[in-house]
């Protein structure tokens, strides 16, 4: 029999009071609570917890904190992601963020989905894992919805809401997110 971890990743129905998944989220909120109780002297501790918080990538992360996630595990973070104040990452299912990508203050990323049924809403949630190519900018505000890919060198537009998938190259914004143009010299 599966885990419920493993339903989980895999984006299957699962039960998010599983013990196991309860000390996940326990232990990434004490880590987040750490790094955002740091002080900008504290470069070092930002670099242990950050390490020690993400799948890949804490060791080249550049945080402002606050900062907030489910797991951290289920993060995967290229080289030199930059996260402004007040990112909100809820990773229930793999999320692979590209290098040099760029998030404006108060981006929210989420992978969680619930049921229609309400029925099955009390007991169980989903998810869909959420990529973001290199040398992306993601404007403040903008939230990224389960299941989105964005490309690489894309723009996201400030207070943008991203419910579908954005090629490579473009700028885009609105609510819903749509494509605006393409970037070129």
């Amino acid at each position: 029999m599966r885990s419920e971890r493993a339903k989980m990743l895999a984006g299957e129905l699962y039960d998010p009071l599983d013990p196991e998944l309860v000390a996940g989220r326990e232990r990434a909120r004490d880590l987040c609570q750490a790094l955002n109780a740091t002080r900008e002297g504290e470069q070092d501790a930002r670099r242990r917890i950050l390490g020690e918080l993400f799948a890949a990538g804490g060791d080249t992360v550049w945080m402002q904190p606050p900062f907030f996630c489910d797991y951290g595990t289920n993060i995967f973070l290229g080289e030199r992601v930059f996260f402004n104040f007040n990112c909100v990452v809820l990773d229930v299912c793999p999320i692979h963020i590209g290098d040099y990508t760029l998030f404006g203050p108060a981006v929210q990323i989420y992978t969680p989905m619930h049921p229609f049924d309400a029925a099955l809403r009390r007991k169980e949630e989903f998810g869909k894992p959420v990529e973001i190519g290199s040398d992306v900018w993601v404007g403040g505000g903008a939230i990224i919805l389960p299941g989105v890919r964005i490309g690489s060198r894309a723009v996201i537009g400030a207070g943008s809401v991203v419910t579908r998938d954005v090629p490579d190259g473009v700028f885009a914004a609105g609510n819903p997110c749509r494509v605006i143009r393409e970037i070129t010299e």
